[in-house]
């Protein structure tokens, strides 16, 4: 192919994200990435500020991992999981266990986030019904939530600021607690709890379980929120017999500062789903853990069997590079790196709540969010490329500019990316004052 043709063609044939085939957003053309850089193909590099959806967080092209990835090749890349196993699954779900808490006692191995949140929710559903509790089968969930794109994960996202509101008829239909307004434990209020608790109480005898995001809740809204709320909702779900459901796939491995974000309520969920940066952002894989109770709740009936069971579950490939980015992880001084990138981020972004446009600027671990006042729909004709032009890669979306960098990136390209964020916040204010 020549030079543009990849361009070409896609624009014409290929479906990315959230876009329209009619109406194809600007793309550039990744050749290769090192370290916390993407190289295009013009020969641009620029430092990734998104670590591929939060996932690639050792960088790009990481010795150890490539390493894992090719050993593993040679031996086979794929074997079916039912009726067989292999080393890889073992040694990750042997790992999972390790490093999660000691009531997580089992594994499933999925592969996509979606499919673990699917996961989550069949054992949740299955636990009661096992049991002769077939009417607990609805879900409590928080406004501003996101748990995947799969139908099942859908129904558990915000109905109405979401991005799925046109499945709303097809959907299940399941409850929906107010997002968590609290963002620190000192400033915690009863009232903070209260709507949720009116519907725990008065919905226990159908609700199967909780669903929500610990500390931070992602793709919904880039919203944070303190541990005292995820203490309140462990009470609640015990006092009203709910299982407790944690989507971990955003949080997971040391994103907010903690191996997991529960570990900072000191408190543990029933059923936890992890994925993105469990294979260091190399390939899909994701996994749903659960206790004892959940177990033994789903073989109540003699029966035991989780209906669940992906082509690609537990694929060596994707679980050898899975279980040494947790060794790789671990080995590493990531919460020194985390703690760095943290007070970088209050350091160079907080300034910017001065700008008009802002409405606040939030932090947590490594993640920054810089949140506006106005919708940015009407600067993407123009924004993606400037952002390219300022040498990174952010992916503003709704009203947020955020930063979730791998966590090896060096102050001085932190500091690129906060920088690149006050030139778009300069740019937007300079064209918005020309337009008025």
């Amino acid at each position: 192919m020549e030079k543009n043709d990849n361009l070409e063609f896609d624009a014409a044939h290929i479906w990315h994200p959230y876009t329209s085939v009619a109406h194809p957003l600007l793309l550039h053309e990744v050749v290769s990435a090192e370290g916390v850089r993407l190289t295009l193909r013009d020969g641009r590099e620029i430092i990734d500020g998104m670590s591929s959806w939060w996932s690639t967080i050792h960088g790009y092209n990481h010795p150890r991992l490539n390493r894992a990835a090719k050993e593993q090749l040679d031996k086979m890349s794929h074997v079916m999981f039912g009726g067989l196993t292999h080393e890889p699954a073992v040694k990750l779900a042997h790992r999972l266990v390790d490093i999660t808490d000691d009531s997580l006692e089992y594994v499933f191995i999925a592969d996509s986030g979606s499919v673990s949140v699917e996961v989550a929710i069949k054992m949740a559903i299955q636990h009661w019904f096992a049991q002769g509790k077939p009417e607990k089968s609805r879900l409590l969930s928080l406004r501003n939530g996101y748990h995947g794109d799969t139908f099942g994960a859908m129904s558990v996202c915000d109905p109405v600021n979401g991005m799925h509101s046109m499945f709303a008829q097809v959907l299940p239909k399941h409850l929906f607690a107010p997002a968590p307004a609290c963002q620190r434990d000192e400033d915690w209020d009863d009232s903070h709890i209260a709507e949720f608790r009116d519907l725990i109480s008065q919905h226990h005898h159908e609700l199967a379980a909780v669903i929500l995001e610990p500390l931070v809740q992602g793709a919904g809204g880039m919203r944070m929120y303190c541990s005292e709320y995820l203490r309140r909702v462990r009470a609640l779900c015990d006092e009203f017999g709910v299982l407790l459901i944690f989507d971990e796939i955003a949080t997971g491995f040391g994103r907010t500062g903690s191996l997991f974000a529960y570990e900072q309520a000191g408190i543990v969920p029933d059923i936890l789903c992890v994925g993105k940066a469990l294979t260091g952002g190399y390939m899909t894989l994701a996994a749903t853990m659960c206790n004892r109770k959940v177990a033994d709740g789903i073989a109540a009936d003699g029966n035991g069997v989780l209906m669940h069971g992906p082509t690609f579950m537990g694929n060596p490939l994707a679980c050898s590079v899975a279980a040494e980015s947790i060794d790789l992880l671990l080995e590493s001084d990531w919460q020194h790196n985390v703690s760095r990138i943290e007070k970088q981020l209050e350091a160079e972004l907080k300034p910017y709540e001065s700008e008009p446009i802002v409405d606040q600027v939030r932090v947590k671990g490594a993640i920054g969010v810089v949140d506006l006042n106005r919708p940015l729909d009407d600067c993407m004709d123009w924004l993606p490329a400037f952002i390219v032009e300022q040498g990174v890669w952010i992916r503003p979306f709704r009203t947020m500019i955020y930063i979730m960098p791998p966590y090896i990136i060096s102050d001085a390209d932190l500091s690129t990316l906060t920088a690149a964020i006050g030139n778009m916040l300069a740019e937007i204010q300079h064209r918005q004052h020309q337009n008025d």
